[in-house]
């Protein structure tokens, strides 16, 4: 659609608020679950099937989901520093975004119609199955067969992953 313009070459001095997000995301988790999932590809573990992908949703959704939602709570409860060179205010930007009056600025949060908000909510929410339904509802009945708990943590989840492709491959499931 923009062909050219949709990025530029060069530093990115004027984009210094996303390269720190971005360089935050990685830092705090983005760069472990790319080796922990690499991991698994190169052992041999992810194929890349449809199965392989509805096991991976199952196992890791909900630890992600988490973790993501952590990571957008420490960026935005975090202090932005004063800068002398900087336009922009300093503060914490939920607080920033909240109460902008508190920085002499606009509100500039666009009135949209509710019906349409709900049915991006509905389209775009964490659902209460993380797969599709058939797979969530063989994994949960193994799960209980075999007593496995729910993981609490990527290593967890892993180790139910291997198990699951396991026995579905047993079942010849694939």
């Amino acid at each position: 659609m923009f062909g050219n313009k949709s990025f530029i070459y060069g530093t990115s001095q004027c984009n210094q608020r996303i390269e720190s997000w971005w360089s935050m995301l990685r830092k705090h988790s983005a760069q472990f679950w790319m080796n922990l999932f690499q991991g698994l590809k190169e052992d041999g573990h992810f194929t890349g099937s449809a199965l392989d992908k509805a096991l991976i949703q199952f196992c890791f959704l909900g630890i992600l989901q988490e973790e993501l939602d952590q990571i957008v709570y420490e960026w935005n409860t975090h202090s932005i520093s004063g800068s002398r060179n900087a336009v922009s205010p300093r503060g914490r930007p939920v607080i920033i975004f909240e109460l902008p009056e508190l920085y002499h600025t606009t509100n500039f949060l666009c009135d949209f119609d509710n019906q349409l908000i709900e049915a991006c909510e509905r389209e775009c929410q964490y659902f209460k199955m993380p797969c599709e339904t058939d797979i969530y509802e063989l994994c949960k009945i193994l799960m209980n067969e075999k007593n496995i708990e729910i993981p609490q943590d990527a290593y967890a989840a892993a180790e139910l992953y291997l198990k699951l492709k396991s026995t579905f491959l047993e079942f010849n499931i694939n």
